[in-house]
Parts: structure tokens; sequence; C-alpha cells
């Protein structure tokens, strides 16, 4: 039921001064995040994108922009997809947060961590994943169930999803890394997803080009929600 890209978004200005952005709105891309953006639309040249969905962060819509351009698509905002509200911890530099209690829950127990004033990483992915099915089904029904979709989103988020789909509880998500303007790839199966890629920062990108439909077919099939067993050739 779909093919799912998860992209981080470009390095931004707060990545280098080291600074927890969160919700900061005009957050943008550096010089180097915004050559990363450039890249993308290279590394997934030949990749038949049916939609990108997008974080309404400032960093994420930059990201994205080169891509949409070239592929004629405008993309679907989606709050969803929003960066984890910090609440307080928003603005603060990370090394001065290394020293707070709640820092050694968010990465031993994460699913127990709550932000002052903002909201807990359990409802972070909740909303995520609920958002990312949401749209998985919607593209699904307009596109086909063979349509490969985009979503820009932040590291937290994508590592929550990620999770999701390994079927790895919420407490285990910091062993997951997802570095800036990576690309994650999520297989969507009636019963289950199939985890393809995970921080590709450049790798070959044709497995992800749907295969021919058979002429005697008149719709593409959906994806089989077996596994290969022995793994795939």
């Amino acid at each position: 039921m779909t093919t799912l890209i998860l992209l981080r978004h470009g390095r931004s200005s707060a990545n280098v001064a080291g600074v927890l952005a969160g919700r900061t709105p005009g957050v943008e891309l550096d010089e180097t995040g915004r050559g990363q953006a450039e890249k993308v639309v290279g590394r997934l040249n030949g990749v038949p994108i049916a939609e990108i969905v997008c974080s309404p962060m400032l960093r994420c819509e930059q990201t994205v922009s080169p891509l949409a351009a070239g592929r004629g698509l405008t993309p679907v905002t989606e709050p969803d997809l929003a960066e984890v509200d910090y609440g307080t911890w928003t603005g603060a530099e990370l090394k001065k947060l290394g020293k707070e209690p709640l820092w050694k829950v968010v990465q031993g127990h994460p699913s127990a961590a709550v932000f002052p004033e903002g909201e807990g990483l359990a409802a972070m992915q909740a909303r995520a994943v609920a958002a990312v099915r949401r749209h998985g089904a919607r593209i699904a029904a307009e596109h086909g169930p063979q349509a490969v979709w985009l979503a820009c989103s932040h590291g937290d988020v994508i590592k929550a999803v990620l999770a999701d789909a390994l079927a790895t509880h919420l407490d285990n998500f910091q062993r997951i890394m997802v570095d800036t303007c990576s690309i994650s790839v999520v297989h969507y199966t009636e019963t289950r997803p199939f985890v393809a890629r995970v921080n590709d920062l450049g790798g070959d990108v044709s497995g992800l080009i749907p295969p021919t439909p058979k002429r005697r077919r008149r719709t593409a099939a959906a994806r089989s929600s077996d596994a290969v067993v022995g793994g795939t050739t």
C-alpha cells in the first residue's frame, strides 16, 4: 500500500549552532543544507513521486522546494509531521540541556518523556504515525498501491515513524540514526511494513522504482505482505 520516502530536512542554522530549534519560526537551511536539498533532486532522479507531504517548518519547506519545482508538484503541508513541541527546551543549547534530569529520561526511557510546557515523545509518535498511515491510504486510493510518495520531516519524528515500522518500542528509537537530508524508505503493505532504507545519504535508489505492470493486468497489483524466505535477491 505505497512506498514512503522519509526525508529529513537539510542542515539548518540551528543544527550548526547546537541549539534545539523545535518549532522556533524562521529557522532556515544554511549553505550546506541548501546544497543538500539540491542534491536530493539528483538522488531521486527516475523515482516516480506521486506526492510530497511536508512539515510546516520552514527548513522542511526549503528542503523539498527544489524537488517539488523539478517535478511540478505542490507540497501538501501536514501539521502532524511538524517538529516535536519541546516546550521550554525550545531554543536552548544542547550542551546545557544535557545536564537536565529529563535528558536521561529522553535517552533511556523516551516513551515517558514529556517536555515542560510541550508534548511527550509518545504523543509525537502517535500523531506522526497516524499522519503517515492517513496519507498513505489516501495516496494509494488516488494513485494506486504502487505509488511512491515523500514526506519531509524532522529527526525525532522520522525515528519514531521508523520505530513503528520496525515494530520496536519507542524506548529503542534512540538507536536509530537519521542525519540531515538522509533518506529512509518504508514499503507499506496490508499486514506489515518493510523497512528498505535507513539514513541513506547517497546510495542507489533504483530499487524504489516500481516494476512495470504486466500487460494482462489492468491495474498495478498491491505489494505482497509476505517476506522473502532467505532474503531478497
